[in-house]
């Protein structure tokens, strides 16, 4: 029985595991990125992205490649060289770029949807981003490519 309870809870760990990993945010990790029909260079291209720190969803994996969604709800296999940990977000909808984590803060610019920020950090509902010469903070809701 103890025998049994411990196999339990050992597959419960590592499956937990498997499936928090299955779907993350990555960045795109070149200008240049082919997505595949399938997970291998024998699969065609599908189309090519050509836009760098783009945040894309893995949702799945197979061996050097991962299964991608992307904000446009695009999908295919890109290899895990062209990949890295997340660094940017795009907001839903038009967003403010403000001084400090807080609506009482100075305004700073118009960021409008679709574009590409690179995040330096996130606090509660707030990243501190840079985008162009623009350096500041944005709420987090309605963004694409964070949790």
């Amino acid at each position: 029985m103890m025998k049994k309870l411990y196999f339990l809870i050992l597959f419960w760990f590592f499956f937990s595991f498997d499936v928090l990993a299955g779907e993350t945010f990555l960045s795109l990790k070149k200008n240049k990125v082919n997505v595949r029909y399938g997970p291998g260079f024998e699969y065609p291209i599908k189309y090519i992205y050509k836009k760098i720190n783009l945040p894309i969803k893995q949702i799945d994996k197979k061996e050097n490649f991962r299964r991608i969604i992307d904000l446009k709800n695009n999908s295919g296999w890109i290899h895990v060289s062209q990949l890295k940990k997340i660094n940017s977000i795009i907001p839903k909808k038009d967003k403010i770029l403000f001084s400090k984590p807080t609506n009482f803060s100075k305004p700073l610019a118009k960021i409008e949807k679709g574009r590409v920020l690179l995040v330096q950090n996130c606090d509660n509902n707030w990243c501190k981003v840079e985008t162009g010469s623009f350096k500041g903070w944005v709420k987090k809701e309605n963004s694409w490519g964070i949790n």
